[in-house]
């Protein structure tokens, strides 16, 4: 698997990730985000199915989305909406750097919830597909909960500080979660969706994914017997599958979205 540097900017931030496969300017491009505590590396096995078949497909490190981020920034200021930034960002350099002749968006976890919320804000002229994989969309209901993945905290008496260990992380995260509604975060995307779940996910209950599939005029949607969060390599086989029919329409058609085009 062919990688090669790609870094853009956010804030005076430096994102950090890789392209996998062809680098040429004009082909079909995706930017697939990691979840929670991982990086860009943990969506490889995604990367490496699309890159096969032709997409210029990017892999990147959200700004303190892990103890071992490669991109600058800080844990203690990572939220949803600064990864949603990353995201934007990321997604402005993919296009002044390779014009791509379109442009979709992939995301795992807190990943997917992240690519949703981009989706919506660049909407269908700019983003031709939307790819969403066990997405995490409990994260707003968890943080008023109290119950936001290994950081316990009292909701009514939220810390500075949630935890740190694995790494640290803010209250700030759980103070911007709890005032999100997910589905208005993610709805209102009107290109072509896919929608994978796994029915023995512990993480994020399914009944999320199945509310979400409501949201889009056009998802495909796709649960996986007995996937869990993060799947098995079993499992991986049938959502890579999933994946690369859902997006080998874009190979075919040559064309994209882009406005500037």
């Amino acid at each position: 698997m062919e990688l090669r540097p790609f870094q853009a900017n956010r804030g005076g931030l430096t994102l950090r990730g890789e392209v996998i496969g062809p680098c040429e300017a004009g082909r079909p491009a995706v930017i697939i985000c990691h979840g929670f505590l991982s990086t860009g590396r943990s969506v490889h096995h995604y990367a490496s199915v699309l890159a096969d078949a032709g997409f210029l497909t990017v892999a990147f490190d959200f700004s303190g989305g892990a103890p071992d981020s490669r991109s600058d920034g800080s844990s203690a200021d990572m939220t949803l909406l600064s990864e949603k930034a990353d995201l934007l960002a990321v997604a402005a350099a993919v296009r002044a750097q390779f014009r791509p002749s379109s442009l979709s968006l992939i995301g795992c976890s807190q990943g997917g919830f992240v690519a949703g919320m981009a989706a919506k804000e660049l909407g269908s002229t700019e983003i031709s597909r939307l790819v969403m994989i066990y997405p995490a969309l409990c994260i707003p209901d968890d943080a008023r909960r109290g119950r936001l993945m290994c950081f316990p905290y009292d909701p009514a008496d939220i810390p500075e500080i949630l935890g740190t260990s694995p790494m640290v992380l803010s209250g700030r995260f759980a103070r911007t979660a709890m005032q999100m509604d997910a589905y208005a975060e993610i709805g209102g995307y009107d290109g072509p969706v896919l929608l994978i779940h796994g029915t023995a996910d512990e993480v994020v209950d399914i009944r999320y994914a199945r509310q979400a599939r409501t949201l889009y005029p056009d998802c495909e949607y796709h649960e996986i017997e007995g996937g869990g969060h993060g799947f098995s390599p079993a499992h991986d086989e049938q959502a890579k599958a999933l994946l690369k029919a859902f997006m080998q329409p874009l190979l075919a058609e040559g064309k994209g979205t882009e406005s500037d085009k």
